[in-house]
Order: structure tokens, then C-alpha cells, then sequence
């Protein structure tokens, strides 16, 4: 058997690729030839070398397991809160907002309720904290309050609801888009209830709504099970108020009045 060496340039590249593909470890395997070079070229140790080599495979593992999170959180488009305009909406709180992407409310099981018109930034910041949190580590789910309701209510009626319900109790962070928008009848308000006990101080909610709270019995018509849905989504949490100015609908007359 051939000492290692006095293995070819040819046969060590070889040997490292097979077992970065057994190990997988694919940016060793992409940048070995090239780190290697450079560090002949440069006279640095093996030691170094080394090192330099582990953490470029530990930085894009952990890059990849940041857009992992992020794409099985299930958001409908990427929202970053680098792009919030907070001129553009004076009223949203940046400080708060910049606080809160450090995802620590995510950590002590705290919700975050965003109430607001439409158009006043309101899924903007709930996507962008969202991804926020997953980029930090933790387990997210998106979903719309309809689409939620509708998948519990299938749940329900083939009989796996309590499966589903700690499915989502399981999950680190829900943000729960649209809430408000739709008249829930008793069954879905009661469906969407069990979720919010499952996670109650224990694991964080993320709503947005288009209604103040005061407001909310337009969607849950039991008066008893709106306090209670209430109570559970307010308590320790914070509440960012977005407006009524439609950031949208004065970007569109801006540019009509520029047209013309």
C-alpha cells in the first residue's frame, strides 16, 4: 500500500473528495485545492490551514441552516426589516422593531401583536421579524388566520386535530397574518382558540390585524371567547400600532401625481 506521502497532487485531491463527499462537507470539498494553494503560497501552517478550511465549512453550514429555517417557515415572499421604510411610517417604533429582530421576545414566549389599516407596513414587519427569528435559530410557521382556521377544521373532521394542534404548539415562533380580515364563525374561533392555549406562555404568537382590539368581536362573535383570545394574545406582549396611513396607496398617488 502506497504511503500517504507519497501520494500524487492528483490522488490526495482524490482521496480528499471522496471523503468530503462521505463526511459532507461540500465547501471542504469546493475550496480545499484553492485554500491549499494560497496557504503554500504564503507559508502558513497546517494548523492554520486547518482552521481556515473548518470554518468556511462551519459558515456556510450555518448559512444553510439559516435559509433552511427560513424557507420551512412557509412565508409567502422575503420581507426584510432592513427594507422598512420607518420614514415613510414615522409612527412604527425602529428602536423597538431593531430590539426585537435580536428574536429575545422569541426566546421567553412573548407575543407580538401588529395592529394597523392595510397598507401601513403591518405583514412587512411580521414577515421580517419572522425571518429574523429563523435566522437566529429558531423554529417559525407562517400562516394566514383563514388558512389556519381551514386546515384545523380539516384536521378536525378527519380526526387528527390534536395531532395538528401540537404540530403547531411545536413550532418556536407563529405568525399569524390577516387576522381580522374574516368573520370566524363559533367552530373556527374555538379551533383557532385551542392553538393560542397550546402555545399560551410557553412558546410566541405573532398576529397581524388589520382591527383594534376593541374591534375584534367583528371576528370572534362570542363576546366570552374574544376576551379570552384577547387576554392570551396580550399578556406580556408587545403591541406595535402601525397607523391608518396606507404606505401603499400614498406610493401610488405619488407616482400618479408624477405622471402627470
Amino acid at each position: 500500500m502506497r504511503n500517504r506521502d507519497e501520494l500524487t497532487d492528483a490522488a490526495a485531491d482524490a482521496a480528499i473528495d471522496q471523503a468530503c463527499r462521505i463526511l459532507r462537507l461540500p465547501t471542504m470539498r469546493a475550496q480545499h485545492a484553492e485554500l491549499a494553494a494560497a496557504a503554500a503560497r504564503q507559508h502558513i501552517s497546517y494548523k492554520a490551514f486547518l482552521v481556515e478550511l473548518l470554518s468556511l465549512e462551519c459558515d456556510e453550514r450555518e448559512q444553510r441552516r439559516k435559509a433552511r429555517l427560513v424557507r420551512e417557515a412557509g412565508f409567502p415572499r422575503v420581507k426584510r426589516l432592513d427594507d422598512f421604510d420607518f420614514t415613510a411610517n414615522p409612527g412604527v417604533p425602529a428602536p423597538l422593531i431593531h430590539t426585537l429582530a435580536g428574536a429575545g421576545w422569541v426566546a421567553h414566549g412573548q407575543p407580538l401583536c401588529l395592529i394597523g389599516d392595510s397598507g401601513t407596513g403591518k405583514s412587512h414587519l411580521l414577515i421580517g421579524l419572522g425571518i429574523a427569528a429563523a435566522e437566529a435559530g429558531y423554529r417559525v410557521r407562517y400562516t394566514t388566520a383563514a388558512a389556519l382556521v381551514n386546515e384545523l377544521a380539516e384536521a378536525a373532521d378527519d380526526k387528527v386535530l390534536s395531532r395538528t394542534i401540537a404540530r403547531y404548539g411545536r413550532v418556536d415562533l407563529l405568525c399569524l397574518d390577516e387576522l381580522g380580515y374574516l368573520e370566524l364563525d363559533r367552530r373556527g374561533a374555538e379551533l383557532l382558540f385551542q392553538v393560542f392555549t397550546e402555545r399560551e406562555e410557553r412558546a410566541s404568537i405573532a398576529v397581524a390585524s388589520n382591527a383594534a382590539f376593541s374591534e375584534w368581536t367583528t371576528t370572534f362573535t362570542d363576546p366570552r371567547l374574544c376576551a379570552a383570545i384577547v387576554d392570551r394574545l396580550t399578556f406580556q406582549a408587545h403591541i406595535i400600532t402601525t397607523g391608518t396611513d396606507s404606505y401603499r396607496l400614498k406610493s401610488a398617488t405619488a407616482a400618479l401625481a408624477a405622471a402627470t
